[in-house]
């Protein structure tokens, strides 16, 4: 397989439309693009388009043709995009991209969708207290796993990817990031909100049953402990209850992770595949758990470098601990405000990550940045391949 350093990230709407993108994305010397196949909602700013300025991307899409004869029958299925040109605007960013010489990797969103959660709220992440996450299905539902199996088969049939990304294998919990948010003034810890992320939805009360789980004592401890501050997901549950509830959850994970990669295989098993991921059992969110172990034939493990250094070192060092040893361990690193229009303070930061462990780094991103932030990502990629080749 080809070694791989960096791939920016891009939606078919930053191509579709603008004849000179594909060049500009390759001018910044990556190897590769990872190309939205599957997004959710976004309001996105397009700089340097010249067409339009914003993209308001109301609803979750599937940005390739949606078959009605794949769909059919099925209990969630995804919406085409109104906001786009083209009946297959992923498939017209994807030929402009290898015009220039550029492998696409299809990055596909899997859980994290509004819409359908709207449309089907039994489906979607129940907290303890009854409240419901309508951006986040829930993967222990059967028809969620179902259509994140017909999902990723069609990117992978229609779009013909070098490669896939898979984002959000697994439920979104309490941190979102969603429009007008106005939880930060509650003051929860991580802790707290780790605890307001287990699933209390119908399929997962069922697979907690069946482990011999009480769910009205889980959720009773869960309730008391939100309000008490437990100083861990273990202290709050009990390191008994704890360690059962998180061998449901991780094993959820792990059974869509493993059904997906191995249905990217059957498919094109010369295709690439890497994962958001994390290391932290108690995680939820796009960086979708691993542990205790990834059980899936993964290239690539993509750590979020967002936090910074302080929380994303950590984060990677974890994740080589869990890799297999010719899996790569990438970081995910933001080029975007806050951080600095800056290449020789981004490369600072990148090189943190490499000493961590890190090989490989994608890169937020190619359609949003500014003419100042694309001449800082073109020295980091430069100063990146420098230090990798060294």
């Amino acid at each position: 397989m080809v070694t791989t350093k960096s791939i920016a990230h891009a939606y078919p709407w930053d191509l579709v439309g603008d004849p000179a993108a594909a060049e500009r994305i390759a001018g910044l010397g990556v190897d590769a693009v990872a190309l939205a196949a599957s997004y959710h909602t976004v309001r996105a700013a397009t700089p340097l388009h010249p067409r339009h300025r914003l993209v308001d991307a109301r609803h979750a899409a599937l940005y390739l043709p949606v078959r009605e004869e794949v769909w059919r029958g099925r209990g969630l299925v995804p919406a085409g995009p109104s906001w786009v040109d083209g009946a297959d605007p992923y498939g017209a960013a994807s030929a402009a991209l290898r015009a220039a010489g550029l492998p696409v990797h299809a990055w596909t969103v899997l859980t994290h969708s509004s819409r359908l959660g709207d449309q089907r709220p039994d489906l979607t992440v129940r907290t303890a207290f009854g409240d419901r996450y309508p951006y986040a299905l829930c993967t222990s539902a059967p028809d969620v796993v179902e259509y994140a199996h017909t999902l990723v088969s069609e990117v992978v049939e229609l779009g013909a990817p070098d490669g896939v990304v898979l984002e959000a294998c697994g439920p979104l919990g309490f941190f979102h990031g969603g429009h007008h948010e106005k939880t930060d003034g509650t003051d929860w810890t991580p802790v707290q909100q780790a605890l307001l992320s287990l699933c209390f939805c119908a399929a997962c009360r069922d697979r907690c049953t069946a482990a011999g789980i009480d769910v009205e004592e889980l959720g009773g401890r869960v309730r008391a402990a939100v309000d008490t501050g437990a100083a861990g997901v273990e202290e709050a549950l009990g390191a008994d209850l704890a360690a059962r509830v998180s061998q449901i959850r991780t094993g959820a994970v792990r059974d869509l992770r493993t059904l997906l990669v191995g249905r990217v295989r059957e498919l094109a098993p010369g295709t690439r595949v890497a994962l958001h991921a994390t290391a932290d059992p108690w995680a939820t969110g796009p960086f979708a758990t691993v542990a205790p172990a990834v059980d899936a034939d993964v290239d690539v493990l993509v750590a979020s470098c967002w936090p910074g250094p302080e929380v994303s070192v950590p984060a990677i060092r974890a994740l080589r601990a869990l890799a297999a040893r010719d899996t790569v361990v990438a970081g995910y690193l933001l080029a975007l405000p806050p951080r600095p229009a800056d290449g020789e303070e981004l490369l600072k930061e990148a090189l943190h990550y490499v000493e961590a462990g890190a090989t490989e780094f994608h890169l937020y991103h190619a359609g949003l940045a500014s003419q100042r932030r694309l001449d800082a990502l073109r020295l980091l990629v430069a100063g990146l391949r420098e230090h990798l080749d060294g």
